[in-house]
């Protein structure tokens, strides 16, 4: 079919890209028809688009029927060509399939094969750490018990073994036990030696049963040391007390004071600049404190019944003796070392020192003498406001009891044998004056 003959069919309309047949449609109807014409001739229009398909249909035909030959032949070899590629194709698909099977007898079974015994082998590492950390909480556990026989305290090794004599120095093995307990149960991270050992009955049961008991008992042994601290013969009508009493009893407060330091816990956070041992300072602050309300107690009664005045005061020194031996014996006194306490927090020069700072003063026995004015003071004032014979007979003897007071000051400032005062000669005028006027100021003139 030459140009000529199909000139008049417009191909580049039906071939561009932005051909719509709405469009076409609409402008081959006004093309053949006035737009007011009505109604609209559509048989025109419509005879030219079947002309026109029919014209193409015959243009396709004359052209296959001219290359019908051509066209067979290049299908025929497409088709070879396709039946080469799709056998090529297969024997490559054919080995990859042998290749995977391979691979996967070789590497991916022996993978999953592999994988199956890691996960057994870390189960049962995780079993012997377990097991390892069950192991070193019960040698712990049953070496505790060990030491609080050795303690004299109670419990079924103490029963079983009769073991009743006391060894004081069991405290501070009692203590460092306790500690090592409290750093395995500490170690909760992953793969550390306590993780998990809350999950194990026989753990939780070691916690109750063995270790809350003990440490309460370890607690209270030294609690109760630091309570019966006594160094002074005053009290007691002793002259003297020998080297190896006198060694003793403070051996066994050094061995109450390092084990109430060690059990005092220790700050989870580095946040904190200072550290106080609560355990240590609070034993300490309940002997003062006892000391002080005894004191106050007796002075407060002899100062009604005057006879029994001295005595009293003989008593309320030895007090004092006592807390200048305590004083001395802590601050030559270094704590231990603290596993738990963290580098960060420095620990204190002396066992002395976290007290005073507790106290707020530069001395136990100028606290002590002070405080104990500051409360003797009111009590003279509601002798006086009772009146009665007590009143008169105090206000009567008013020199004589500030004298005694003032001699009890000066004897119990007094360091014992070997001891320190730590303070000069004269340097305890102030709480000398302080104590006889907390007594002589409400008798008034």
């Amino acid at each position: 079919m030459t140009e000529e003959d199909t000139s008049y069919i417009d191909y580049e309309t039906f071939l561009s890209p932005t051909f719509s047949p709405s469009q076409f449609a609409n402008t081959l109807v006004l093309s053949t028809n006035n737009a007011s014409d009505t109604p609209l001739d559509l048989s025109t229009p419509l005879s030219r688009v079947l002309f026109d398909n029919q014209e193409i249909n015959t243009h396709i035909d004359a052209l296959t029927t001219k290359s019908a030959l051509p066209l067979l032949s290049h299908t025929q070899e497409q088709t070879q060509s396709s039946q080469r590629i799709v056998k090529e194709i297969d024997e490559q698909v054919k080995s990859l399939n042998d290749g995977y099977k391979r691979l996967e007898k070789e590497v991916i079974v022996r993978y999953e094969t592999a994988e199956e015994v890691r996960a057994v082998a870390g189960r049962l590492w995780e079993t012997v750490r377990l097991g390892r950390g069950v192991g070193r909480a019960l040698q712990l556990g049953r070496q505790l018990e060990l030491q609080l026989a050795e303690l004299g305290g109670t419990g079924s090794v103490v029963k079983s073994q009769g073991m009743q004599k006391e060894d004081h120095r069991a405290l501070v093995r009692c203590s460092n036990t306790l500690l090592s307990l409290r750093e395995l149960f500490s170690k909760t991270g992953p793969g550390d030696e306590g993780a998990g050992l809350e999950r194990v009955e026989v753990v939780r049961t070691l916690q109750s049963s063995v270790l809350s008991p003990a440490e309460r008992s370890v607690l209270q042994k030294a609690q109760q040391i630091v309570r019966e601290f006594s160094m002074s013969s005053l009290s007691s009508g002793m002259s003297t007390t020998t080297y190896a009493q006198t060694t003793d009893t403070k051996s066994r407060m050094t061995s109450a004071l390092f084990s109430l330091y060690l059990l005092s816990s220790v700050p989870a956070s580095t946040r904190k600049e200072k550290w106080e041992p609560e355990f240590l300072v609070g034993a300490l602050q309940d002997y003062l404190r006892t000391a002080l309300t005894s004191s106050l107690a007796s002075l407060a009664k002899s100062l009604s019944t005057l006879p029994n005045l001295d005595r009293t005061l003989l008593e309320v020194s030895a007090r004092c003796q006592n807390i200048l031996a305590l004083e001395s014996l802590l601050q030559s006194t270094l704590p231990p070392s603290h596993p738990l306490l963290p580098a960060s927090l420095p620990q204190p020069k002396n066992l002395l020192e976290p007290l005073l700072q507790n106290l707020e003063t530069g001395s136990l026995a100028s606290y002590f003498w002070r405080t104990l004015a500051g409360g003797l003071s009111t009590k003279v004032t509601e002798i006086m406001n009772r009146g009665g014979v007590s009143a008169r007979a105090l206000k009567s003897n008013k020199g004589s009891v500030g004298n005694a007071v003032k001699e009890c000051v000066t004897r119990g400032i007094q360091p014992l044998q070997g001891g320190k005062a730590g303070k000069g000669e004269g340097a305890w005028d102030r709480e000398v004056a302080v104590m006889v006027q907390s007594v002589v100021g409400p008798l008034g003139r």
